[in-house]
């Protein structure tokens, strides 16, 4: 009788929890959609009706102001980060190595910290890059939002081998909605034919991608490594081999690619223009399915709903919306993380950048010497290879945060690849009589 009574007793217990359990989560889920309802309800009708080729921010901001609001604040100088931030500083001047690695190159003679994406048309156009050399208007893909409307009416070749000065008085904003967002759905969308052709050549249909998937991918139509391909100056992304630096390295070798000839060793040389989605595709927070936006874009409470930050900027001036929403750890711990990944990564830049200095010194020397490029082409190759790879990890804007132990990797390369470089050149020279400049040990 009492094991029955204790069977009854246990059967009452379970279908009072289960029921418990029930209740709780549809009381959840009725909770989740009244507040999706809410959210939902705080958008406006339609102010007015946007155009299919309406470029202007201001236009889309009658429809979304939370997010027009955030996306203006772009245009704020919210100052420096420890090795970024909106305050512009000439680069050049604090390191000033860039000047001799990029030697007889126009960032050579301009390289600023850059301001927020309000400004990437007006940086674009006035910067001394754009005066010294005679840039294609290919640079207009990604700072101006007037782009693809130009490309559909010239032409994708036609469009770029166009000289930008020649362009710019056609140019008027700098990142809009219009480059990431579909103005009759807001869906996210790709609008740069250089990374839809890139996808394309991988076999990757970005139109089946997932939402999570495409707050990273409208990022990459312009944080990216790219070159202009042949005589009409094609915006090509180097990822027929993959995304490493070294896949980059053979898409370059097999093109027999140089994007300029160094001043001072008459190394065929490439410049690496922020990579940042090819070094954060080898990071753990990639892997983990994270993406840009979640970061740079996290969702943030604007009165009574829930928007995505579009006041994009450097996730350490809000590390509670940008990190502690997965990271259960105090803000100041949070912030010592990075500080010690980007402190190392600094101190690897900064013997990469000694290292290519010697390097570039000790090739200099026996050219002076006598030596010609046949028998230099080890050594020069070998200053081109430390050059990528430094300007690799430089050029990319987390100083290693996306990817530290690739960041490393890279930079120990570099090293390598320079005083490799700089030796070889050091017993070429010597072999032609030169005196001996170099800084490496008689003991290796």
């Amino acid at each position: 009788m009492n094991r029955v009574l204790s069977r009854q007793t246990l059967m009452y217990i379970l279908v009072f929890v289960g029921a418990v359990l029930l209740t709780i989560g549809v009381t959840a889920l009725l909770i989740s959609i009244n507040q999706r309802q809410n959210e939902a309800a705080q958008f406006p009708l339609r102010v007015v009706e946007i155009a299919a080729d309406e470029l202007d921010p201001a236009v889309w901001g009658q429809n979304f102001p939370q997010q027009y609001d955030r996306f203006m604040m772009t245009q704020q100088n919210y100052g420096e980060t420890p090795y970024g931030g909106s305050e512009v500083y000439s680069k050049l001047e604090r390191y000033p190595a860039m000047v001799t690695i990029w030697a007889g190159y126009a960032f050579s003679k301009d390289h600023n910290e850059e301001r927020g994406h309000f400004y990437a048309q007006i940086d674009q156009a006035n910067t001394q890059r754009v005066q010294v050399v005679n840039q294609p208007a290919a640079c207009a893909n990604c700072h101006a939002a007037e782009a693809p409307q130009l490309i559909e009416s010239m032409g994708w070749e036609t469009f770029n081998s166009t000289p930008f000065n020649d362009m710019v008085e056609n140019l008027h904003f700098g990142s809009s909605c219009a480059d990431c967002h579909d103005p009759e759905t807001m869906a996210l969308r790709l609008t740069r034919p250089a990374l839809i052709n890139a996808l394309d050549a991988q076999g990757i249909d970005w139109t089946q991608a997932t939402r999570q998937e495409m707050r990273t991918y409208v990022c990459a139509q312009c944080h990216v490594e790219y070159y202009f391909r042949g005589e009409q100056k094609i915006l090509t992304f180097p990822w027929s081999q993959g995304l490493t630096v070294d896949d980059i390295e053979s898409h370059y070798d097999d093109y027999e690619f140089k994007d300029w000839t160094h001043a001072e060793t008459g190394a065929p040389m490439l410049k690496m223009q922020h990579p940042e989605y090819e070094l954060s595709s080898t990071g753990i927070h990639a892997r983990s399915g994270v993406s840009c936006a979640d970061c740079h874009m996290p969702f943030i409470r604007e009165g009574g709903i829930k928007i995505s930050d579009h006041w994009l900027r450097s996730p350490l001036e809000d590390l509670s919306s940008a990190c502690q929403t997965c990271h259960n750890l105090s803000e100041e711990e949070l912030a010592s993380r990075v500080s010690t990944i980007q402190d190392n990564t600094a101190e690897l830049l900064r013997l990469a950048e000694d290292a290519l200095l010697d390097a570039i010194a000790a090739i200099k020397t026996a050219r002076d010497a006598g030596a010609t490029d046949e028998v230099l082409t080890d050594a020069l190759y070998l200053h081109r290879r430390a050059s990528l790879r430094w300007d690799f990890v430089s050029s990319e804007n987390s100083t290693g945060f996306h990817s530290p132990q690739e960041s490393a990797r890279i930079l120990a390369a570099s090293i390598d690849f320079a005083r490799q470089a700089e030796l070889l050149a050091v017993q070429i020279a010597a072999g032609l009589g030169a005196p001996s400049t170099a800084s490496i040990s008689s003991d290796g």
